[in-house]
């Protein structure tokens, strides 16, 4: 039997798709755990972008912080966390992974937030107080719709290397989709293995596509046109 063969018996097979260790579960469990670190990485690292964004302080050095942070091997950071039994034994390595791969998430968020709030035309800003708006009202009503092309695209990002890298959680004892991974390498099952990274490609694309329409929701009508080049210039700004 080839291996193409063997691999769709893999997935046909109704034992790989049910119980603790099926692959919807196994989904599933990657899915949460990724979503949960993209989420309190927009807490943080958005948060912390707009105010620097929208004071104009602090940023750059703040930006290159985070972006030198991202020098730090998620795998190390896991190992360092994995050796602190009350951390790596908390809910079943959940909290190891989700404070590693936070700190993978920040960066990028952070980056495109402080980069979008930044790219708001000054002219746009006095014009909003010129009006009456106050600066609260400016930030909401003007510098953060026109910025959220910005924030997505940083989101984007963040996601995408979340449910890619969330594969190493398995060394922390958390079972997602890197389980398959970490499993076939051990026992050199080529097999279960490449099944594990087509599953987490799959993920990749499946929160790429979302993520992209959501995007595009976001984003006002006049600016659509142009996001794509701009939101490449975010992108470009975060590496």
């Amino acid at each position: 039997m080839s291996f193409v063969d063997r691999l769709f018996h893999w997935f046909t097979s109704s034992a790989n798709w049910s119980g603790s260790n099926g692959i919807p579960e196994l989904f599933w469990r990657q899915l949460e755990l990724s979503a949960v670190v993209v989420v309190t990485a927009l807490i943080i690292g958005g948060s912390l972008g707009v105010v620097l964004g929208h004071t104009g302080r602090g940023g750059l050095v703040a930006v290159n912080a985070a972006n030198a942070f991202r020098a730090v091997p998620t795998l190390a950071l896991l190992t360092l966390l994995a050796i602190q039994p009350s951390i790596s034994l908390k809910w079943g390595g959940f909290l190891a992974s989700w404070i590693a791969l936070t700190a993978l998430a920040i960066p990028p968020i952070l980056t495109n937030t402080f980069v979008g709030m930044r790219e708001v035309d000054a002219d746009v800003r006095e014009a909003a107080k010129a009006v009456g708006l106050t600066g609260a009202q400016v930030l909401r009503r003007v510098e953060a719709p026109l910025a959220a092309p910005f924030v997505m695209a940083g989101v984007r990002t963040a996601a995408i290397e979340v449910v890619a890298t969330s594969t190493l959680a398995a060394f922390v004892s958390y079972s997602d989709l890197g389980t398959y991974v970490i499993s076939g390498l051990d026992t050199q099952n080529t097999v279960l293995s490449v099944a594990g990274a087509l599953l987490v490609g799959i993920m990749a694309g499946l929160v790429a596509l979302s993520l992209g329409l959501v995007t595009r929701a976001v984003t006002p009508i006049p600016l659509r046109s142009r996001v794509g080049a701009r939101s490449r210039a975010a992108r470009a700004a975060a590496r």
